[in-house]
């Protein structure tokens, strides 16, 4: 079948990327806080010495909106195919 001459193929982005950032970051929690103009996500790490920075994303709200599509789909395919993410309460998740 050809293709419809309104649809467009989606582009291929190169993306450059340093060694250390390739790694990536863990993180176990995460605060948000927001303007009108933007949001502002801070990734961090909860372990015995503390709590830790990892990473501060800031977004714009059409952004924010786009994540959380694109956070649902993966999350409904993970649990398709893995089963019900058991979700542990706030106050399950200190170091003992």
């Amino acid at each position: 079948m050809a293709d419809k001459p309104d649809q467009q193929k989606p582009q291929q982005v190169q993306i450059n990327i340093s060694d250390e950032m390739l790694r990536g970051r863990y993180s176990n929690n995460m605060v948000m806080a927001h303007s009108p103009e933007e949001f502002i996500l801070d990734s961090l790490l909860n372990s015995p010495s503390g709590v830790h920075l990892v990473s501060r994303t800031i977004i714009s709200p059409g952004h924010v909106k786009r994540i959380i599509k694109m956070l649902k789909v993966n999350l409904d395919d993970y649990e398709k195919k893995f089963g019900p993410i058991k979700e542990i309460e706030p106050s399950d998740q200190k170091f003992h």
